[in-house]
């Protein structure tokens, strides 16, 4: 891939996963978003360019395995919908 592809691709997980952490910390206060969730999101798309993010998830991970298992949701849920976002502009 060119690198300009790279770099937009980048960029484009690196905002989501901010919008879904935006949403999390709203959804916190709000009663009809699940902020958890979208916060597991958000870092999970950000461990995937950050170093910090991927150290703080894994610490998570191994302090409090209950919510592991949440991210592991939230990790298929983002797949899933990468997977039908690519299968629509190919």
């Amino acid at each position: 891939m060119p690198a300009r592809v790279l770099n937009l691709r980048r960029l484009l997980i690196l905002s989501a996963g901010w919008l879904f952490v935006l949403l999390g910390v709203l959804g916190l206060f709000l009663p009809f978003l699940q902020g958890i969730l979208f916060l597991m999101i958000g870092f999970y798309l950000l461990s995937l360019h950050s170093a910090r993010a991927r150290l703080l998830r894994r610490r998570l991970r191994t302090r409090y395995p209950g919510v592991a298992s949440r991210l592991d949701e939230a990790k298929d849920w983002a797949e899933r919908r990468w997977s039908q976002l690519r299968g629509r502009q190919q």
